[in-house]
């Protein structure tokens, strides 16, 4: 089964929750990992099982790091905020690195979103 991780920053949210209502049906087909909050949204505001890691000042970004060097993940989608990300907010250095050394596909908004779930 395929297994993807979401995460976005807090003035992506809502885009995420929209993009997985959007696109539920082909979503369901996957296995689904989150950070805390991220993962805790789409579990209460669609039909959808998440699992949660920590909340991304957590280290729930590292911890899903940590998942595409186990190549336990197909692909990742952050919708990051590149004009307002908070200090609080995961960095998306250190997970773009991991996946470039792992090949693993990494979305960053939401037309490339697109393009990972079809692809994988």
């Amino acid at each position: 089964m395929t297994r993807l991780a979401l995460i976005a920053h807090d003035e992506k949210k809502a885009d995420l929750i929209d993009f997985v209502r959007e696109h539920e049906t082909r979503l369901g087909e996957c296995s689904l990992v989150g950070t805390g909050t991220t993962g805790k949204r789409i579990t209460e505001e669609t039909s959808l099982t998440v699992e949660r890691m920590a909340s991304g000042p957590l280290g729930g970004d590292m911890m899903i790091g940590a998942e595409v060097a186990k190549e336990a993940l197909d692909g990742v989608i952050f919708l990051r905020d590149p004009l307002r990300a908070q200090p609080h907010e995961p960095d998306i250095t250190a997970l773009l690195r991991i996946c470039d050394v792992h090949d693993t596909p990494l979305a960053t908004n939401l037309a490339s979103a697109a393009y990972l779930i079809e692809g994988v």
